[in-house]
């Protein structure tokens, strides 16, 4: 019995130690990819940033920012650490479609309006 509780011990530091080890490698792999994506970015490349918006890179010439063409003639500077990713043409088109659904409106028709409530009491 002795030599189990022994054996305990260094038992708990390796089941405890294999996961850290492993999830410390996939974070490093993960950053060495968001590096590489933000080094090769270029002019004419559609990207996405961490917050959701679209655009195309303007301008990779400094070091630390780029510039974002987000709508025609409209220029905004980001870091490059806030570029998520770059985007498919096909992707885009998909948001696009999504967008001209969302402002199409219906009419209301007369049977659609609602009849106000009459809440007089009839005796």
């Amino acid at each position: 019995m002795g030599n189990l509780s022994s054996l305990m011990f260094p038992l708990l530091l390796v089941l405890l130690a294999v996961p850290l080890f492993l999830s410390a490698r996939k974070q490093k792999r993960a950053m060495a990819e968001q590096k590489n994506l933000q080094d090769s970015l270029a002019p004419g490349d559609k990207v996405m940033t961490t917050s959701g918006l679209y655009g195309t890179v303007a301008d990779a010439s400094h070091e630390t920012t780029i510039d974002i063409e987000i709508s025609e003639g409209v220029v905004t500077r980001w870091l490059r650490a806030a570029i998520r990713e770059k985007v498919a043409e096909t992707d885009e088109a998909v948001i696009e479609d999504k967008t001209d659904d969302a402002e199409e409106e219906v009419p209301a028709t007369t049977a659609q309006v609602a009849e106000p409530l009459d809440h007089s009491a009839k005796k």
